[in-house]
């Protein structure tokens, strides 16, 4: 039966997961971290102590995506200065709640686990438990490899896998159950200048969710993720595309990865310019210079190039997926009559932690259902 959920171990989740790749807190700067994160190919990666304490260099404070630097490059003055602010310390990224990042040990209860999450934890860091003297080596560093992380979507499928013993909830319709939450807080209209997202996109990143892009009355035409902006190939041109275009139009330029269309190349520039950002402007044009040399057979780029991170010597930061292709991807939408378990499966087949609920007639956008949402519920089927 569904109790017997509550005698199983966190270490039950971990099995099969690889160890945690982290960037030391007080030796990296912004830039530097950009790069990490670029050639990792991860979506994100862990903070950890970089001192002498060895229990520091063990911890994981928080963790940053490419769009948390996004953010960052928007705000506090830093699109004026851009250089400077990839030469501050990786610190600068990270907010008071840290990422809402828990330790837990691997014998750690099911449900214990589970009450973090719905209290606010956005990932949980478990020690890494090696069979005999077996252990896993990573590049990491700072001993943090001996960790691995669960997220959201961890749990759900855990339920999902076990959705027979909560039969009597699954076929449930998510509006029966009151799943679907308001999106004000996290939906702006197409109109709308791109700044004004800047604080749905942090809205977005501590809720694992993303920004609904709707018409005036109300109907969804599409939406701007983190995950999404992580994926842009050019990070500056992606932080100045915030700052000078609609939303509409900056979901037009997310949508095209690395080789936006050229008249909001154009449109990005000429803003830049009567803002007096002349530094940005300067270093986006060095950046799309870059990438257009890039993808020519002829062009080579050094290792130093790469390593570098101020000012223009940024230009050679790449990603491995340049391409003038334009995404098909639509936004994964439901309806207030889905029920939980197709809810559950259409999330996680197509990895995302959020589906917007939609009317059925007009695609008028109702509100938003999360992985979180969902762990209530069945925390809830598992209460004494």
């Amino acid at each position: 039966m569904a109790v017997g959920l509550v005698s199983n171990e966190v270490s039950d989740l971990c099995i099969g997961k690889p160890a945690l790749r982290t960037l030391p807190l007080s030796a990296i700067t912004v830039g530097e971290a950009l790069i990490a994160l670029r050639r990792s190919g991860e979506r994100q990666l862990g903070v950890s102590g970089g001192g002498g304490d060895v229990a520091e260099k063990k911890t994981v404070f928080g963790k940053i995506s490419v769009a948390d630097i996004i953010c960052y490059l928007c705000s506090d003055g830093n699109l004026a200065s851009p250089a400077a602010a990839l030469e501050r310390p990786v610190s600068a990224l990270l907010s008071e709640d840290a990422g809402f990042v828990w330790h837990v040990e691997p014998h750690s209860g099911l449900l214990e686990a589970v009450d973090l999450i719905l209290d606010g934890a956005q990932n949980l860091v478990v020690p890494i438990r090696y069979a005999g003297r077996r252990k896993i080596h990573s590049s990491g560093g700072g001993g943090a490899s001996d960790f691995c992380w669960l997220t959201h979507e961890d749990f759900v499928r855990y339920f999902l896998n076990s959705i027979a013993l909560f039969s009597h909830i699954a076929a449930l319709s998510i509006d029966a159950l009151g799943l679907v939450r308001p999106a004000d807080a996290l939906s702006l209209r197409n109109d709308e200048p791109g700044l004004s997202i800047l604080p749905l996109i942090r809205r977005a990143l501590s809720d694992q969710a993303a920004v609904a892009v709707v018409t005036d009355n109300g109907r969804l035409l599409g939406e701007i993720s983190p995950s999404a902006l992580s994926a842009c190939d050019a990070t500056l041109t992606a932080a100045a595309a915030i700052a000078t275009l609609t939303a509409s139009d900056l979901m037009v330029f997310i949508d095209y990865y690395g080789s936006p269309p050229e008249y909001l190349v154009r449109a990005i520039k000429a803003r830049l310019k009567e803002q007096g950002l002349q530094e940005m402007l300067e270093l986006i044009e060095d950046e799309l210079s870059s990438y257009s040399n890039s993808s020519s057979p002829s062009t080579t780029s050094s290792s130093s190039d790469e390593e570098s991170t101020g000012g223009k010597r940024l230009r050679r930061i790449k990603s491995r997926s340049l391409s003038t292709a334009r995404r098909s991807e639509e936004p994964e939408v439901c309806h207030p009559g889905s029920s939980l378990v197709a809810a559950m499966a259409q999330a996680l087949a197509h990895r995302v932690s959020y589906l917007w609920v939609v009317d059925e007639d007009n695609y008028g956008l109702i509100g938003v259902v999360n992985f979180s949402d969902m762990l209530r519920v069945f925390r809830e089927q598992l209460l004494p």
